[in-house]
């Protein structure tokens, strides 16, 4: 166990946090192979955005270089990194001269079933909906509760992940994952204006599939549709690309894009 608060080994944290007490702040979950961050740029990237947005402050050059020697700390695992505002009085009105709080967990890499990237996955259709507000939809923000809520429906081991959908059933994304879709030979993930987290993979997978010159669609998609796509398929930054085989009552085969896709991302660097 490797924990760092404010680039210190410690595993205290101040009960004043805003984090802990409103959710006031953002993380990044990153795969750390051979000491080094996977797709660090788009971590970072996503990480800015979030703090402009919740106007935390955040010193990005030194973030940097503390991720960096964390996860040569590290070596192999998880790195996760939570960004708070910082410690606060009681009342929701943030401080103006709040000091940003870095925290960095790590862990071992998960364990996931070798079948789960080779045979697919089953989804559950999770009854939780997913809220609508613009002014956070994409974000990594530390709100995470309805995905609490909707990964306690399900205990069954034949599942590996649950479908989200919006208040008006749109497809979203999974619980801890984007979602894609291929039709017709045209790459297909739901938007994110509304609600939803915007993955780095899921952005990594978008600019390579239109860099080889295929076809990328960014839009709403209803769940009738995605029981009339050719190709489903979950990524998220740890895992990579996990085929969909199964919801409900349809069955999809391994498609040839997700196979090409998964081979494209085999060598990410950083």
């Amino acid at each position: 166990m490797l924990d760092w608060v404010d680039g210190r080994p410690v595993q205290t944290l101040s009960v004043r946090d805003r984090g802990l007490a409103y959710g006031d702040g953002l993380f990044e979950t990153i795969a750390v192979k051979s000491g080094r961050p996977r797709l660090l740029s788009r971590h970072l990237a996503r990480l800015s955005d979030g703090c402009a947005r919740l106007a935390i402050p955040c010193d990005q050059g030194l973030l940097r270089d503390e991720l960096l020697a964390f996860c040569a700390a590290l070596g192999e695992g998880v790195a996760k990194l939570i960004l708070t505002r910082g410690d606060g009085v009681r009342g929701y009105a943030p401080a103006v001269d709040a000091e940003p709080r870095r925290i960095l967990l790590g862990s071992a890499f998960p364990a996931y079933p070798p079948g789960n990237a080779e045979q697919g996955v089953r989804l559950f259709p999770c009854r939780t909906r997913l809220a609508e507000q613009p002014l956070l939809a994409g974000l990594k923000h530390l709100n995470r509760l309805e995905q609490v809520l909707a990964r306690g429906e399900w205990q069954d081991a034949e599942y590996a992940e649950g479908l989200m959908r919006d208040q008006a059933g749109r497809i979203v994304e999974g619980v801890f994952s984007n979602l894609f879709l291929v039709r017709d030979g045209t790459l297909v993930t739901p938007a994110l204006s509304r609600c939803g987290v915007a993955g780095v993979m899921r952005a990594e997978l978008l600019d390579r599939a239109a860099a080889a010159g295929g076809a990328v669609e960014v839009r709403d998609v209803d769940y009738a549709e995605l029981f009339g796509a050719d190709e489903v398929f979950l990524c998220n930054s740890l895992y990579g690309i996990w085929p969909v085989r199964a919801l409900e009552d349809r069955h999809w085969p391994v498609g040839p894009l997700t196979r090409k896709l998964q081979h494209i991302i085999r060598d990410l660097d950083s």
